[in-house]
């Protein structure tokens, strides 16, 4: 974790940052995106990170990467792409800028530098890891091919570099039905999410084995919970991650991964949806959706809230939050991740 008074200091020695009306008025067209869920007085306090975070990406010829559960005001102030991991990965292969920042968890900055070994990738905490890619190493990966000979190993993409590189393949929450059902042979292993793992096997016709791995964030969520929301307010749309229990899955009136949930509210426009992800979900499209009236609760994922504007302007001021990797396991983990977009761009076509 950064050292928040010295990097506190050395924006201050070169940037005004402080809370602003000026600057909040000058961001008027950033700010309409969120001013429903981002009250004037927070937006004044934001505006002058933004600008300045604006300002050095075209120094720096860099982009920023946000992921969906990033705050409002990195998703809609700063990012210049946003969306699920899957897209992230993919949109990875495609930039052209020199630097990408990465707005999400450690992984996520792994996957981007895999996919880009000669771009400089910044990650604004090095901290913000993930309860998933915690839950597996590389030596877990070589116990479940040991218990399963020659079972292909499908890694969600929540995972350290060391772990794709020992896998067959990566999948996204958004893609793991049809990765899975790539694989030969009839039994798949997954790791590490067991959720994910046990919601593909009542899709799939292959047996799917897991790793006992899952997301702090989804796994909160029970499904008597969501029938007592539901008894109290019928008419409310319930959507689930597919990092939820299986149990939750049943109660939900879709499930999908983050991109999908965003389709479907888009679509559908209920008159109330619960989404049943991290709290930033329903905040980073309630202003796109005026007719839809999002319900609580909610579970905010503490790494992903690691992330803020100050970390951000740091990193793309000192350039000194670089994510490294071993060229020995960037390569294998980049097949893995290049498999997988390759599968799910061959489906989709």
């Amino acid at each position: 974790m950064p050292d928040l008074t010295k990097l506190r200091a050395e924006l201050a020695a070169h940037y005004d940052l402080s809370p602003s009306l000026e600057a909040a008025e000058a961001t008027r067209v950033i700010y309409e995106r969120m001013d429903r869920v981002v009250p004037l007085a927070d937006w004044a306090m934001f505006a002058p990170y933004v600008i300045a975070i604006n300002r050095l990406k075209a120094e720096r010829n860099a982009v920023i990467l946000g992921h969906n559960y990033m705050t409002p005001e990195i998703y809609h102030g700063v990012a210049d792409f946003v969306g699920d991991s899957l897209q992230l990965a993919i949109k990875a292969t495609e930039v052209e800028a020199d630097v990408i920042v990465q707005c999400g968890v450690h992984f996520m900055a792994e996957t981007s530098k895999i996919m880009n070994p000669g771009k400089i990738v910044l990650m604004p905490d090095m901290a913000a890891g993930c309860s998933l890619a915690e839950s597996i190493t590389a030596k877990g990966v070589a116990e479940m091919r040991a218990l399963y000979p020659g079972a292909p190993v499908v890694s969600y993409v929540n995972t350290t570099a060391e772990v794709k590189a020992v896998s067959d393949v990566c999948c996204t929450s958004a893609n793991a039905l049809q990765i899975v059902n790539a694989m030969e042979g009839d039994t798949v292993i997954m790791t590490p999410d067991q959720y994910l793992a046990r919601n593909v096997a009542a899709l799939t016709h292959k047996r799917v084995v897991w790793w006992e791995g899952s997301c702090i964030v989804h796994e909160r969520y029970t499904a008597e919970d969501l029938r007592a929301y539901r008894e109290h307010d019928p008419d409310v749309k319930i959507i689930a991650h597919p990092e939820c229990t299986p149990e939750v899955v049943a109660e939900a009136d879709f499930t999908g991964s983050t991109k999908d949930i965003i389709d479907w509210v888009h679509d559908h426009k209920p008159a109330k949806a619960m989404l049943v992800t991290e709290c930033s979900m329903a905040a980073n499209i309630a202003d796109e959706l005026p007719e839809v009236e999002f319900a609580k609760p909610c579970n905010m994922c503490p790494y992903m809230k690691m992330i803020t504007l100050e970390k951000i302007l740091y990193a793309l001021h000192s350039m000194t939050t670089q994510v490294q990797i071993d060229p020995a396991v960037a390569e294998p983990a980049r097949r893995a991740v290049q498999r997988m977009i390759d599968i799910s761009r061959k489906v989709a076509a």
